[in-house]
């Protein structure tokens, strides 16, 4: 099973030709909602992706669309918590080249308490589960920390970067998940290459460059997949999701990596982040119509 401690958020998605400058207003062409968040969005990829699955997050009053999405994507509501700050969300520009812009209101993401995230903790088997969590929720560092406590597996997604919270979660993790530019800032604040802190996995994701999995005794590379990409928001929690669940259920890290990049691959390919994500039998077809 995964345990992925994870920020639940409205996204609220605004398709413009460019993305603005510094001052400029534009007109956006579409607008829709979605579920979003990179903590859930994990969780639907994992799901999606053949792995047993508990999300844990907090949503406001105003949470029930989210609710009732998180159930139509087939994951448990048994660790969504129903707090008094407003629902977390995200505003998002999309432009006709697939770039985005994000803005981030952090809001329910931020209201995890130590006992509910000692009380979920228990639910997990040291021998056969992971803990994910990311930068989108307070308590980020408490919850490694817990969970190493009781020998449980640990990989933390550094997004969104900010090298003095990455720095102190290194001691209370196993797996570290970036992209090159967060890998350069974290090298940049260590004065080293992260690649040698010792870590027992490093993810690198490269974009359309591929990823890079770094272990005590080699790096694995896979190359990324070549499609025409239609909106990029999400690829990077669905490659992680994606990776997780098949490094879960195969213990495989090689082909997890493939895994992942086809599953991210047919993502970009379709609108939004969490709907985009593609089922694990779409990831099979597309492997085996690919490799």
């Amino acid at each position: 099973m995964i345990l992925n401690f994870g920020s639940i958020n409205l996204d609220l998605v605004y398709r413009v030709a460019t993305l603005p400058t510094p001052g400029e207003t534009l007109a956006s062409t579409g607008y829709e909602k979605y579920l979003g968040g990179k903590g859930v969005n994990q969780s639907i990829a994992a799901h999606r992706c053949g792995a047993d699955v508990l999300h844990l997050g907090c949503l406001g009053p105003d949470g029930n669309w989210l609710r009732e999405q998180i159930a139509d994507f087939g994951l448990s509501l048994e660790g969504i918590k129903t707090v008094e700050d407003h629902t977390g969300h995200a505003v998002i520009l999309v432009d006709d080249s697939a770039e985005n812009q994000i803005v981030l209101y952090g809001g329910s993401n931020r209201a995890f308490t130590m006992d509910q995230i000692e009380t979920a903790l228990k639910k997990a088997n040291p021998k056969t589960d992971w803990v994910i969590c990311q930068n989108e929720t307070n308590l980020v560092q408490e919850i490694a920390q817990a969970a190493k406590s009781m020998n449980l597996r640990v990989a933390y997604s550094a997004a969104p970067f900010e090298a003095e919270h990455a720095i102190p979660m290194l001691d209370h993790i196993d797996l570290l998940a970036v992209n090159e530019v967060e890998a350069a800032a974290l090298q940049d604040a260590l004065g080293k290459d992260p690649r040698d802190i010792g870590l027992r996995y490093l993810l690198v994701t490269k974009g359309a460059e591929g990823a890079d999995l770094h272990t005590h005794h080699e790096t694995l590379h896979q190359p990324a997949f070549s499609v025409t990409p239609k909106d990029t928001t999400g690829a990077g929690d669905t490659f992680l999701g994606a990776f997780m669940a098949e490094f879960t259920l195969s213990n495989n890290p090689a082909k997890a990596l493939c895994f992942a990049a086809a599953a991210s691959a047919i993502q970009v390919t379709r609108a939004g982040a969490a709907p985009a994500i593609p089922m694990r039998d779409e990831v099979l077809a597309f492997l085996k119509e690919n490799q």
